[in-house]
């Protein structure tokens, strides 16, 4: 793929290709020694960049919704999200690049356990701010209460001091929180699938969001994404079947 000059100011128009980085989800992205930002997004930025013939900048947040601010005010031109239909009002996702997995994570004793038996009446469930599994489950609970933790990183120990019921997250997150810890376990069953996608502001045009796209496609075709998932260890995530 080419890009031209139209594509080019749309991406980089400052000349650098600003690649938004969500700390927030381990799977994606994660911090490395030195503060820096390391992982299957920041792989796919950098190949995006290649590609337009670009520099890359890392605009590193700690929340999915820092992440979509960034993108949508102008400060990054790209970014990396759950797909979700309240953010496509400003962001043009592509097509998946990865699916992972959000579930619910109880103490041993409580009588949760099933994914029905949460939207209850008196239940309280704590998610991460602005999270995919924030916005899914706003529009899908109609009983529980939804308690919002500043963070993803947050949820386990919102969950933990405040003595609620559950806790919702992505499945890797959940369980790299509660590593060592006794008297908790996850249900049975997965609540969500949720749809990672690259993304771009509309405000860049319809062909900045098309050449993203099948940049992506072609990033899942080649073996790129697999190739990165395996490199940075990451389990139980797959790649998106093509097309969808």
């Amino acid at each position: 793929m080419t890009a031209d000059k139209t594509l080019l100011d749309a991406f980089a128009p400052t000349g650098v290709l600003r690649a938004s980085i969500n700390l927030g989800n381990p799977v994606l992205a994660q911090r490395k020694d030195g503060g820096g930002a390391g992982g299957v997004s920041v792989d796919l930025a950098t190949a995006l960049a290649g590609q337009l013939g670009v520099p890359l900048e890392l605009v590193v947040v700690e929340t999915a919704g820092k992440s979509v601010d960034v993108v949508t005010s102008g400060q990054a031109d790209i970014g990396f999200f759950a797909i979700d239909p309240k953010r496509g009002a400003t962001i043009a996702f592509t097509p998946p690049y990865v699916l992972i997995e959000g579930y619910y994570l109880v103490r041993d004793a409580s009588p949760v356990r099933h994914n029905a038996d949460v939207d209850q009446p008196g239940r309280r469930v704590v998610v991460g701010q602005g999270s995919a599994y924030d916005l899914y489950l706003t529009r899908e609970l109609q009983h529980a209460e939804i308690v919002r933790a500043p963070s993803s990183q947050a949820v386990v120990r919102t969950f933990l001091d405040g003595g609620l019921d559950v806790a919702a997250g992505v499945k890797q997150q959940l369980q790299a929180d509660t590593a060592g810890m006794s008297g908790l376990r996850l249900l049975d069953e997965r609540f969500m699938v949720i749809r990672q996608a690259m993304g771009v502001n509309r405000a860049r045009g319809e062909a900045a969001a098309a050449y993203l796209s099948a940049f992506v496609e072609a990033m899942k075709a080649s073996g790129k994404v697999a190739q990165a998932l395996q490199r940075h260890g990451i389990a139980g995530a797959n790649v998106a079947p093509a097309g969808e």
